[in-house]
């Protein structure tokens, strides 16, 4: 990112943020869990999925899968049945089992707490992992970037990419450390909550007025 861009887009994010932190000053994840090990398969889950749906999900799965080594010993295809509603089902299966599998073997059946070690567990990405490692163990070592970020970065002009990762790390560059973990859940809400990738009432969006171009996109 050139030095001009840098600053011009982190005085703005420095903006949005602030109107972010008034408007919703208790946003926090949106998923059920009890264990580190639920919040790793409620976030898989979550992938192209809504946050209420994995709720309902989980709300059943937890019952029924009350340790980890419940799901060491799950019958994948019933494992599948029990999550279909999630979407990409069979792939979600495989990965949460295959992730309990490791654990178990590799890690004495804890989730690790760092991002070195917890990517190698199946199906998580940077996502999964900033969101376990700061929710749970109040890590942070990045920004969890989903589509409702992704959607504000490139409405915003926050960066010059569409993958998550570039995004990530240009987010890190602007904004200062202490404000990765609760900026992706303000975004969320500002997303749900006031705008929607559909055309919506720009009237009712504050954020529009801190950088009008937002204004004319609206599916990105």
């Amino acid at each position: 990112m050139k030095n001009e861009h840098l600053e011009a887009r982190r005085k703005r994010i420095t903006k949005l943020n602030h109107a972010l932190k008034k408007l919703f000053p208790d946003a926090h994840i949106a998923l059920n869990f009890n264990t580190t090990w639920e919040l790793v398969v409620a976030v898989q889950l979550s992938a192209q999925c809504t946050d209420s749906m994995v709720n309902r999900i989980t709300k059943k799965l937890f019952k029924k899968y009350k340790t980890l080594e419940a799901y060491v010993r799950a019958k994948p295809q019933e494992f599948e049945r029990d999550i279909y509603a999630a979407g990409f089902y069979r792939a979600k299966a495989k990965n949460i089992l295959a992730a309990a599998q490791m654990l178990k073997k590799e890690f004495g059946g804890s989730v690790p707490q760092t991002m070195t070690e917890i990517l190698r567990l199946p199906g998580v990405a940077r996502k999964t992992a900033n969101v376990v490692l700061g929710n749970a163990f109040g890590i942070v070592e990045g920004i969890a970037v989903d589509t409702h970020v992704i959607r504000f970065v490139i409405r915003y002009d926050l960066s010059d990419y569409t993958d998550p990762v570039r995004i990530e790390r240009d987010l890190m560059q602007l904004l200062p450390k202490k404000e990765w973990l609760p900026f992706t859940y303000r975004v969320i809400e500002y997303g749900r909550q006031i705008a929607p990738a559909r055309k919506y009432d720009l009237s009712k969006d504050p954020l529009v007025k801190i950088y009008p171009p937002a204004a004319k996109r609206f599916r990105v």
